[in-house]
């Protein structure tokens, strides 16, 4: 690398190479402010500085800004042209072209290399032995895939290492027909590899052939008078048909291709791939542009599918069409096609059709490009199912066994270090389960001492679900910090109750700790996972307060009539039950309190003369 200061600018420029490289600009701060790269190092950075770009308003405010700048020299164009797009990843310059919502293309994953494998959607794809179907960038299309996946099979969701690694008993998908409990031994191992030859049907797209078998199987259900069974044949076949009609209306002429279209509006602008495999169209994925004011076509063009294809690594290699077709020709057109050609194995041909359904499909994708500029839709529909795909990502992040479907969360609220209560709140596909909501007050002197009050909250939970053998919660959530969790963790060690995961989301900083782990797990404000943790903290939190204040209340109540002869907490008691604070009893009449059980009309009017009433 070779690093120059601009101070003293012609003699800088006389020594840089002519071999091809990339080339970083940097301002008085040291930031990268651009990257570039080219056939001949000297004559393109020259450019920028004795004229012939001038004429563009960024150029110029870039080129007043340069400070330094940093020649990298490779071997050939085709590997400047790789280490520019990571390099432009990495740093992101301010000058050069940004991508916007970069999302990679959701894929369904079947994991063939576990004996008992997952299916599941994913936007990383690994060599680890795993199937990938896609990439899906209609949603629709995919959710309809998996929707009749899961209705049609049991498809374990845990993340269990089976066989070596199994929970002590099946989790609520046993029990609720999800699936057949592989992990205790209820399904054996060829029955479920038998399931999921048929799931790879399905998405290898051999539609057509199963109809026939679930229609067969929905006969034969319905003759033996099995009609629950027939039904969910039924339902299965409407969702086969679904598929196959969703197949044919997205068919069209061609093999493999993407199709590239542009659109912009000042310094912003629009992109899309539109995706064809195997004659079908998939869908498309739009990305939105920022720093394209004054840039022609071309060179727009060429940065675009280069950050696009050559940002993304080696792994989606495979997955590359046997042609690109863009609406304008490019000047690293060659060089993205013996770059491609090398990561696909194959070749990769990127054309600018003139006529036919090529240039149709080209004119098409500018359409596509041009309506999300105009609407500013960049992201990919929203799921239906909010909740249920939240889960599936809380998992994820963090790094649970199983989908948390039932979570329970915990709270301390206190006044003072006095009336400490625990409250416990219950949610179940993401949704409150007010039937689980439990409050109790902390036994002994706790005082203000979070963290005992905790771990006595949760022991005293878990006991009581235990003793009474209700399903223990997949997930309990602490509000608080790494040391209410390591009070909760250390009951939850001591209970025997491995399956049980446990988190902790303090409010500050809105950090998930995990046991075990010295650093939080941090994630976006706007990540639906974060957003489920939230829901049940916040509930949790609200749930003890409120106790609290019930019970301070009633102190407050006791205290001012226990001055009252003949009062005692019997009577305190039946006065709070009837009328729920001092006000209510002041405003109370005195045959309203007379009425009371072991109360008269002389210790009626005795109260409310004491009270001022």
């Amino acid at each position: 690398m070779s690093v120059l200061d601009t101070t003293n600018l012609p003699q800088a420029l006389d020594h840089l190479s002519t071999r091809p490289g990339v080339y970083l600009f940097r301002d008085a701060g040291g930031e990268i402010v651009y990257v570039g790269k080219a056939k001949s190092l000297r004559p393109r950075v020259r450019s920028y500085f004795r004229g012939g770009h001038t004429e563009s308003l960024k150029t110029r405010e870039l080129v007043r800004r340069v400070v330094s700048l940093e020649t990298i020299v490779v071997g050939s164009e085709a590997e400047a042209l790789i280490l520019e797009a990571n390099l432009i990843k990495e740093h992101r310059p301010r000058f050069n072209l940004q991508l916007r919502d970069d999302k990679r293309y959701p894929y369904i994953k079947v994991t063939l290399q576990e004996p008992f494998p997952r299916v599941w959607v994913t936007r990383r794809i690994r060599s680890d032995g795993a199937r990938y179907f896609g990439p899906f960038t209609s949603v629709g299309t995919m959710r309809a895939a998996l929707e009749v996946v899961k209705r049609l099979y049991t498809v374990r969701s845990c993340r269990y290492d089976l066989p070596s690694e199994a929970p002590a008993r099946p989790c609520l998908d046993h029990h609720i027909g999800r699936c057949k409990a592989p992990c205790v031994g209820l399904q054996s191992q060829a029955d479920y590899r038998s399931m999921i030859d048929e799931i790879l049907r399905i998405l290898d797209g051999d539609v057509e052939a199963l109809q026939a078998e679930v229609s067969q199987r929905m006969r034969k259900a319905s003759e033996a008078l099995d009609f629950e069974e027939a039904a969910r044949q039924r339902d299965v076949a409407r969702g086969l048909d679904t598929l196959a009609r969703e197949q044919r209306v997205q068919r069209v002429d061609g093999g493999d291709q993407d199709v590239l279209g542009l659109a912009r509006d000042g310094d912003m602008g629009s992109a899309v791939v539109m995706r064809i495999r195997n004659g079908v169209l998939l869908g498309r994925e739009t990305q939105r542009l920022t720093g394209v004011e004054g840039e022609e076509e071309g060179p727009l063009l060429s940065a675009f599918a280069s950050r696009f294809y050559l940002g993304r690594g080696t792994a989606l290699g495979a997955e590359l069409p046997r042609e690109i077709l863009v609406p304008v020709d490019f000047e690293d057109r060659e060089i993205l096609e013996e770059v491609l050609g090398e990561r696909a194995g194959r070749k990769v041909r990127v054309v600018v059709p003139q006529r036919g359904e090529r240039q149709r499909l080209v004119e098409l994708a500018a359409q596509n490009a041009r309506h999300t500029l105009e609407d500013r839709v960049t992201s990919l529909a929203m799921a239906p199912d909010r909740a249920d795909d939240a889960l599936y990502e809380l998992q994820d992040r963090l790094g649970l066994k199983v989908v948390p479907r039932l979570i329970a969360g915990f709270d301390i609220s206190h006044t003072q270090g006095s009336e400490t209560v625990a409250s416990v709140v219950t949610f179940q596909n993401g949704e409150p389960r007010k039937a689980g909501y439990r409050h109790m007050r902390i036994k002994g002197e706790r005082g203000n001492d979070d963290y005992r009050s905790m771990a006595q909250a949760v022991e005293r939970y878990i006991r009581r679900l235990k003793e009474a053998d209700e399903r223990l919660p997949d997930l309990i959530l602490i509000d608080g910090g790494k040391g209410q969790l390591g009070a909760a963790h250390a009951v939850l060690q001591e209970m025997d109750v491995p399956d049980v995961a446990l988190a902790s989301l303090a409010k500050r900083e809105e950090e998930v700790f995990l046991p075990g782990r010295p650093e939080a797990v941090r994630m976006s404000r706007r990540d639906r996972a974060l957003h489920v943790l939230q829901r049940v903290r916040d509930e949790s939190h609200r749930f003890a307060v409120t106790y609290n204040r019930k019970l301070r209340s009633r102190r407050t109540l006791e205290s001012e009539l226990s001055g009252i002869p003949g009062v005692g907490p019997s009577r305190q008691r039946a006065l709070l039950t009837r009328f729920g604070s001092v006000r209510g009893v002041k405003q109370a009449s005195a045959d309203e309190i007379a009425r009371l059980p072991g109360f008269g009309a002389g210790l009626a009017q005795r109260i409310l003369v004491y009270l001022g009433a």
